[in-house]
C-alpha cells in the first residue's frame, strides 16, 4: 500500500483513530515576550517512573514548535470530561486562546497552569526527537498534581469520558 497517498493517509488516521487517547492542552510561555502558548495535544504517554519521563509530539507545521525546544518549561494538562469546549478552544488557532480560561502563573514555573483538570504535570524538555512529519518531545516531570475528575477522551473523531470498569473479583489458584 502506498502510504504517502492522501486516502492512505485518511485511512489510517481512522484505524489509529479506534485507539481511544486522553485530550491535553499544553501550555508555556514565549521566552522573549511572555506571551502565553498553549495547543491540544493526544499524543501524550509515560515513558519511565525513574526517571520521571513522559512524551507528547508536535506537528513540523505547528506555529508553537520552537516554544518546546531542549530546557523549555511547560504545563501538560489532562482535561477533565467537561472540558471539551477548552480542548477546542486550544486547537483552534486564535490570537488569544487564553481568553476566558481561568489558569495561574507562579514566579517558579515558566507555564500556565490551568485549573479544574484530572492532571497536571509541570516539565521541562529533555530531547526534541525528529519523527516524520512531527518532532517527539521528551519531557521531565518536574512535579505533578492530580485530581477526581474524569478524564476526557478522544475516539474515532469525537470526545467520550472515561468510564472506570467494574472490578472483577480476583481468582484464587489452589496450589497443590
Amino acid at each position: 500500500m502506498d502510504m504517502s497517498s492522501a486516502q492512505a493517509q485518511r485511512d489510517l488516521r481512522k484505524a489509529l483513530g479506534a485507539f481511544p487517547t486522553g485530550v491535553t492542552v499544553i501550555t508555556t510561555q514565549d521566552a522573549q515576550t511572555q506571551g502565553l502558548v498553549g495547543l491540544t495535544v493526544n499524543s501524550f504517554s509515560s515513558v519511565s517512573l525513574d526517571p520521571p519521563l513522559v512524551l507528547w509530539s508536535i506537528s513540523n507545521r505547528s506555529a508553537n514548535i520552537s516554544h518546546f525546544s531542549t530546557g523549555s518549561e511547560h504545563a501538560i494538562h489532562v482535561l477533565s470530561s467537561d472540558q471539551e469546549a477548552l480542548a477546542l478552544q486550544f486547537a483552534t488557532p486564535k490570537a488569544d486562546k487564553f481568553a476566558g480560561v481561568t489558569h495561574k502563573l507562579t514566579d517558579d514555573f515558566g507555564a500556565p497552569r490551568i485549573e479544574g483538570c484530572a492532571a497536571r504535570f509541570d516539565c521541562v524538555t529533555e530531547t526534541v526527537i525528529p519523527a516524520g512529519d512531527h518532532q517527539i518531545i521528551l519531557a521531565r516531570v518536574l512535579r505533578y498534581e492530580t485530581g477526581p475528575e474524569t478524564p476526557l477522551l478522544f475516539a474515532r473523531g469525537a470526545f467520550a469520558a472515561a468510564v472506570p470498569a467494574p472490578l472483577v473479583p480476583a481468582k484464587v489458584c489452589a496450589t497443590t
